[in-house]
């Protein structure tokens, strides 16, 4: 780490729980972040800013004027352009010191096949429940931690499932393997400020295990109710008869 750097990361390497250890090994780190809307631009913005080395975009969207409500990396000049290549100009200006991978295109299982032995993390910021399944099956596949998130009306939720402690959970233990029956934002609303609260969470969740401090969110499911401000907890345990994860070793 050079002086500019022990400068611009000062403020988090004061912190007893991540100091100059903990700073190299966000340095050190490659992330996946899928979906570049509304819980992916806080996500962004906050991992860049916070110095993980290399940031790995994948959306296969453009932006739209409905999109700059609560999508807060994207201007009024990005209409019409890649949300991968919008974001990756906002992050590049707050750090150019980090490493950015465009991939403008929507992951399936060959794609996340290829992408994930590439990175230690990925945070899954999209709004579709096939997506959610592939990329959960991809990180357990590969072992690696995934962190994520929903927000639609005035609800957010947001848990993390870590593959490599044997005891957690895989989002198809928590939501099942059925199909999409939700509505999205587009069809239901949401407030722009839960999905930044959601996404800056999903943030800290990310910083905390590729820093290794604090205790994530595993075997946990944070459920935001913004019309009331509370928060509520539940646990969430590991299915051994789980169709995606339940051949694994038990704890």
């Amino acid at each position: 780490m050079d002086d500019q750097q022990l400068l611009r990361y000062s403020r988090q390497i004061l912190l007893a729980q991540i100091d100059i250890e903990g700073q190299q090994r966000l340095l050190d780190s490659r992330v996946l972040i899928v979906g570049l809307g509304g819980l992916g631009a806080p996500v962004g913005l906050y991992l860049a800013a916070a110095g993980v080395g290399e940031l790995w975009l994948a959306d296969d969207d453009q932006v739209d004027l409905s999109n700059l409500q609560r999508q807060i990396i994207h201007h009024q000049a990005d209409i019409g352009r890649a949300k991968v290549a919008s974001a990756a100009d906002r992050l590049q200006a707050i750090n150019p010191e980090v490493k950015l991978h465009c991939l403008e295109q929507r992951l399936d299982a060959e794609a996340l096949a290829r992408v994930l032995p590439q990175v230690d993390l990925v945070l899954d910021c999209s709004d579709s429940f096939a997506t959610r399944q592939a990329v959960n099956a991809a990180c357990v596949a590969a072992g690696k931690p995934l962190v994520s998130g929903a927000a639609i009306r005035l609800e957010g939720q947001l848990s993390v499932f870590d593959l490599r402690r044997a005891d957690s959970p895989c989002y198809q233990c928590l939501y099942g393997a059925g199909e999409e029956t939700a509505l999205s934002c587009s069809e239901a609303g949401v407030v722009g400020p839960l999905v930044g609260l959601v996404g800056s969470l999903q943030a800290l969740e990310a910083l905390k295990l590729l820093a290794g401090f604090g205790e994530p969110l595993v075997g946990r499911l944070l459920l935001v109710d913004a019309l009331g401000t509370r928060f509520r907890e539940m646990k969430v345990r590991r299915d051994p008869a789980c169709g995606c994860c339940g051949a694994r070793p038990a704890a």
